[in-house]
């Protein structure tokens, strides 16, 4: 634990497209995430609602993950893994609506744990269940790659009693189908009408907030990479400070001021694993050198000793003879 100033690093987005069936959720998620990486080959989209994400490949030639039911936790992280592990720079996950309310997703898994087990609760069953969705949320909140989810809304209603104490039903507006606070995770939430027009109900960049609704298009994207490639790329700040280090004792003290970040970072960690071998073995043969001179310089100072020894002996007996 330590003290530090606050510093402005570059970072992987986290968006949430929400919005009533039609509202063009896939469709804008799919603009966004062109107009962050100019690529098509480094987005995938994994898809749950039922291939729903190829009908637009005619505008780019993007990679997808089909999923189907169970629609468990374990099966999104799983289709995570394998877009970064596929190198994919922009996962989109149409949609994050069917791990919570899907055939096998969370509140399921709650009603077939509750049927088995009489003796316990709905309530009591969360013990089990909400630790694997957390899982979900931490996979998309540790990736290294951006991230757009997409989620459906409902209508959602108020239950209370009215003056005559009578129960009165009301209209609330348009609710997530995902766990509450789930828009807390993320650094822009937009909302889709039915005319596909978005409003921010948050945003940490200051992009959108506090502006009118607008038509998502591809220069939405480009406007959220630019807010994220801002402040210190982190990686390439600490690989500099990494490539500066010469020896064993300094690369020690360097890993001990390491975030955690830049420790589970496979691309970083292998840097300084290379970093420590090449200076490791270069320590070794400048030891190997060291101890094979003192053993050149030992032997030769023994050989001149030996020899001026000799040069005494026969300058003694030399003078010996000629004094004779």
């Amino acid at each position: 634990m330590k003290l530090q100033k606050a510093t402005r690093k570059k970072v992987k987005i986290r968006i949430g497209i929400s919005g009533v069936s039609g509202s063009g959720k896939t469709y804008s998620a799919l603009l966004i995430a062109h107009g962050i990486t100019n690529n098509w080959d480094k987005i995938a989209v994994i898809d749950s609602e039922n291939e729903s994400a190829s009908l637009y490949s005619d505008i780019g030639e993007f990679n997808t993950i089909q999923i189907c039911a169970p629609y468990t936790p374990e099966k999104y992280i799983q289709a995570i893994k394998i877009c970064e592990d596929a190198g994919m720079e922009l996962i989109i996950i149409d949609s994050i609506t069917h791990e919570w309310d899907g055939a096998g997703g969370c509140l399921n898994i709650i009603e077939e744990l509750t049927k088995k087990d009489v003796n316990h609760n709905s309530y009591t069953q969360w013990r089990f269940v909400t630790p694997r969705h957390q899982a979900f949320i931490d996979a998309i909140i540790q990736s290294k790659c951006h991230i757009i989810t997409t989620v459906r809304r409902k209508q959602d209603y108020q239950i209370y009693k009215n003056n005559e104490g009578k129960i009165s039903v009301t209209k609330a507006g348009l609710k997530e189908i995902t766990r509450d606070g789930f828009e807390y995770e993320l650094t822009i939430n937009l909302e889709l009408d039915q005319l596909h027009n978005a409003t921010s109900s948050k945003d940490r960049t200051g992009l959108f907030s506090n502006h009118p609704s607008f038509i998502i298009t591809e220069q939405t994207g480009k406007l959220i990479k630019d807010w994220c490639e801002l402040g210190i790329d982190e990686i390439k700040d600490y690989t500099d400070k990494l490539e500066s280090c010469t020896t064993v004792e300094e690369l020690k003290m360097f890993k001990s001021i390491l975030p955690d970040s830049l420790l589970k970072n496979e691309g970083f960690k292998k840097s300084a694993i290379e970093k420590y071998n090449q200076i490791n073995k270069q320590e070794q043969k400048e030891y190997l050198y060291k101890e094979n001179n003192e053993e050149y310089l030992t032997k030769y100072f023994e050989d001149v000793n030996i020899y001026n020894q000799n040069k005494m002996l026969t300058d003694e007996i030399t003078e010996e003879i000629q004094h004779d």
